[in-house]
């Protein structure tokens, strides 16, 4: 697979943005994924249901972590802008 982001067009606040660490995140989500289908097809279905709503949450709360680090980074941008 693949790591390199190519083109992506962002709002000027998230300029900032590790896109890097979000594609990692998402490779990470997409093998739980996987293991979680591996259980589900052993018989599992409680672990392969918990491993998803588990992996979910991780998921939104580090991108979400991401996306405000950059806002604070173009934030910080402005204000130095502004000082000049």
């Amino acid at each position: 697979m693949a790591r390199k982001v190519r083109s992506v067009r962002v709002p000027d606040e998230l300029r900032q943005l590790d896109l890097s660490a979000v594609i990692h995140e998402c490779e990470r989500y997409l093998r739980d994924l996987e293991s979680a289908t591996l259980l589900k097809t052993q018989g599992n279905k409680e672990a392969a249901e918990a491993l998803i709503k588990a992996r979910e949450k991780d998921l939104g709360r580090k991108i979400g972590l991401k996306v405000w680090e950059a806002r604070v980074a173009y934030g910080k941008s402005l204000k130095e802008e502004a000082a000049e």
